[in-house]
């Protein structure tokens, strides 16, 4: 059921600077067109530990960011955060703490909770990613249908779908969430904390928690 997917299920942790502003909201989801608002709300509170580095651009004292970055803001770089050579943030962007934005990875209008990683060449855009959650090599996210229709979330066990009315949706993650090399996270994916996606996947709609996703007709429950 669509209800599996609510911000409450996929982020049970506090492990984000943005997490009151998330869980107002029922489905992850609907947070995407507030992601720069919200960026702009918490930098404003941010203390000393930050320094501004732009317009609307807070980076902790304690992160590193590569000289060859590209940094727009609104943007948060949390403690210990590590963005590497020719990484493109784009605008509107949560990079949570300790989390690793990799060698020319792109984000835009994304939330990225603590601990996260997208280390390698990954396209990261109009989404959220729960706690620990990791994407390999060369993964991204689709977050335009090829018709731009309005993108719906659809559970792919019980067929329950859910308009979004948004004509722009990457994927959301769970805490915990590992995705395989070289997937693609087409528009509207949601995967449940703690399961894995197979390599070379292509990914549609909602994916329970605690599988391994293997391809759409094979779906298992971690042992």
């Amino acid at each position: 059921m669509i209800s599996d997917y609510s911000t409450k299920k996929l982020f049970k942790t506090e492990e984000s600077i943005a997490i009151e502003e998330i869980r107002k909201y029922e489905y992850p989801w609907q947070i995407l067109p507030h992601i720069g608002e919200i960026i702009l709300k918490i930098g404003a509170t941010l203390g000393e530990d930050y320094e501004k580095a732009g317009e609307d651009v807070w980076i902790h004292k304690t992160a590193n960011v590569f000289p060859s970055a590209y940094v727009k803001g609104p943007c948060i770089i949390g403690e210990g955060a590590e963005v590497r050579h020719c990484a493109f943030i784009r605008g509107d962007v949560l990079v949570g703490a300790h989390a690793v934005v990799g060698n020319s990875t792109e984000l835009k209008n994304v939330i990225l909770f603590n601990n996260v990683q997208v280390p390698h060449y990954n396209y990261v855009g109009d989404s959220v990613l729960g706690f620990r959650s990791h994407m390999g090599a060369g993964s991204i996210t689709s977050n335009v249908k090829s018709d731009k229709t309005l993108v719906v979330v659809k559970d792919l066990v019980s067929g329950e779908c859910f308009e979004t009315g948004l004509r722009k949706m990457g994927a959301v993650l769970g805490d915990d969430v590992e995705v395989g090399c070289g997937s693609v996270l087409n528009p509207g994916t949601v995967i449940g904390s703690g399961s894995n996606i197979y390599p070379l996947s292509s990914v549609r709609g909602c994916v329970p928690g605690g599988n391994i996703y293997k391809n759409k007709n094979e779906i298992v429950i971690k042992k």
